[in-house]
């Protein structure tokens, strides 16, 4: 299985050593699923995009499994569904990576670049991968736009668009204007708990990306 990246010089290694405990879960997912992606997740979309949009971390049966974000769990479902009203894809998105689906003036990265346990990244594991997330950033020169999916995302890319905490506080819609003038969007998480008890439903996700269109560089 291989899955390109848009950003490769800016990607961990295959076998990236950084974080023990994500190492010895990918090791038990190689024994286990050998025909699964289990390693670092690149980038997905358009290097040359005016829309970022960062996530959190690999699901263990979407990009863990597929080796692109969202792809094959239920919160790629709502996310590509989204895109696609949006304008922002080109194919059919078909839940795999040979699925020829493709997205246009947006990249989606990832926090942290591999599958923590339970979905949950260590703050360790969060400020080990940071450099990779702002190497990304640096490569995004016409990114004027970024959206951030659930608070640590947010975190993340307060930190490595220059910002400090707690100055820019996350909230579904909060804007911030960033010292450099890029703007960030906050969105509450496309998980599956967050839609199937309500927090986040499909009207609010839509309106995330109807007001990054209405900010549009």
């Amino acid at each position: 299985m291989t899955t390109e990246s848009p950003l490769p010089a800016t990607e961990p290694p295959h076998d990236c050593p950084l974080c023990p405990r994500l190492v010895s879960l990918r090791d038990d997912l190689r024994a286990e699923y050998p025909d699964w992606w289990n390693a670092p997740v690149p980038a997905m979309g358009d290097p040359a995009g005016w829309l970022g949009i960062i996530g959190l971390a690999p699901g263990k049966h979407g990009a863990n499994r597929t080796g692109r974000p969202f792809t094959g769990d239920y919160a790629g479902d709502l996310m590509f569904a989204t895109l696609e009203k949006f304008g922002f894809t080109t194919g059919h998105y078909d839940r795999h990576a040979g699925d020829g689906f493709a997205l246009r003036d947006v990249i989606i990265i990832n926090s942290v670049k591999c599958l923590p346990p339970q979905n949950k990244p260590s703050p360790e594991e969060i400020r080990t991968c940071r450099p990779f997330l702002a190497r990304a950033v640096e490569a995004l020169p016409r990114a004027g736009v970024f959206i951030a999916l659930g608070q640590i995302a947010h975190q993340s890319a307060v930190k490595v668009l220059g910002g400090r905490l707690p100055k820019y506080r996350f909230g579904h819609l909060a804007e911030h204007r960033m010292p450099d003038g890029r703007i960030l969007i906050d969105s509450y998480h496309c998980s599956r708990y967050n839609q199937n008890t309500g927090r986040l439903t499909t009207a609010m996700f839509e309106a995330v990306f109807a007001r990054a269109l209405a900010l549009r560089p």
